[in-house]
Formats: C-alpha cells, structure tokens, sequence
C-alpha cells in the first residue's frame, strides 16, 4: 500500500467531481442546461452557480479570506433559491467562469492553510461555527457530490447521457436495448411490490 497525504487526497476528490459536474452541461443547448426537471427546478447552470457560492463561502468567508466578487444569489436581501437558477441575464460562460474563479479561490485556500487551521462559517450557528479546514473540506466535497449526483440524473433526463466521468460512466450494463429491458425488469418489479 501506498501513503498518501490526507489533504492531498481531499483536495484531488473535489478537483474530480467539479471536473464531474462542469461535463453534465457539454454538448447542451441553452435550454437545457437551464431547464427545471423536477418540481423544485433542479437544472443544471443552477447547480453549478449555487456550488460556486459555496465554494466562495467556505473556502473565503470561513476562513477570513472574503472573494474579489460577491456570487449572485447570495447577497443580503436576495430571494429564496436565487443562487440555484441562471436569469436570462446571466450567460452559460459567466456562471462557469464564476465557478472556476471560486474554484482557484478555494484551492489557494487548500493550498495554503493546513487541514486542522481553524476557521468559522458565519451562518452556522453560535458554538457550531468553528470548523477545521479538514471539516470543510469534507463537507464541500459531500455537497458538491450530491449536487453532482442531481445534474446525473438532470443530465439523464435531457439526453440520456449518464455516467460518472467523460471517461469512465461506470455504468454496468449494455447498449440502449439492455437498458430499455433493464428499465422494464425494475418498473415490473415495482409494480409487483406495490400490488402487495
């Protein structure tokens, strides 16, 4: 076995899924990487301007190391959910420029405190609030993880492209056939359980 550094590892497993998600939006019409596909709006340019704030949260303001620019959807009086959802005003390029610039903001911030440096999220709660480098950074990895998993499924919905990376789907299974009587398998199993 090999060792490895902790921080290292970390950092390497958000660098790949930001890699992750930025591909679900390749290849889409402007329509698609804004379009709502559950009943919550859920869509693609949404999630991505929504994990840059974040980014610019925990990686900055945690950390008294504030961005050069406050992320849309995020300031003081915005509406609810403004941070999840692209206006029209806002273009694909500007959203995924703002990712990458929070994304090298963080990094600098990865790259220049070790794990146990201590920092404190402004809105988190009174005696909650002070959280380690290491405890951000598993934190953003797991939400940016779960965003990920959402655009999957978006993304899926859209086209059918679904997959891990744009090198490995890791998807087990075949051709377009073998998924159709997959799917048919799992709805006539489902419908078996629910008559029960």
């Amino acid at each position: 076995m090999t060792t490895s550094d902790p921080k290292t590892d970390l950092h390497d497993y958000l660098k790949s899924v930001r890699d992750t998600l930025l591909w679900k939006l390749d290849g889409l019409s402007e329509y698609d990487v804004r379009r709502p596909l559950t009943p919550t709006g859920t869509n693609l340019l949404g999630l991505v301007k929504h994990l840059a704030g974040i980014e610019y949260g925990y990686f900055g303001d945690t950390f008294g190391r504030p961005p050069a620019e406050q992320p849309p959807g995020f300031e003081e009086g915005a509406e609810p959910n403004a941070d999840l959802w692209a206006t029209p005003e806002e273009s694909r390029e500007e959203i995924v420029g703002l990712y990458r610039r929070a994304s090298a903001h963080a990094d600098a911030t990865i790259e220049d405190l070790p794990l146990d440096a201590v920092g404190h999220v402004p809105w988190w709660p009174s005696g909650r609030d002070a959280v380690s480098l290491h405890r951000i950074l598993v934190h953003v990895i797991a939400e940016t993880n779960r965003h990920a998993g959402h655009a999957d499924i978006v993304r899926e919905l859209i086209d059918g492209a679904a997959g891990l990376r744009r090198d490995n789907d890791n998807l087990w299974g075949g051709d377009e056939s073998w998924w159709a009587e997959h799917h048919k398998r799992v709805e006539q199993a489902a419908q078996e359980a629910g008559k029960g």
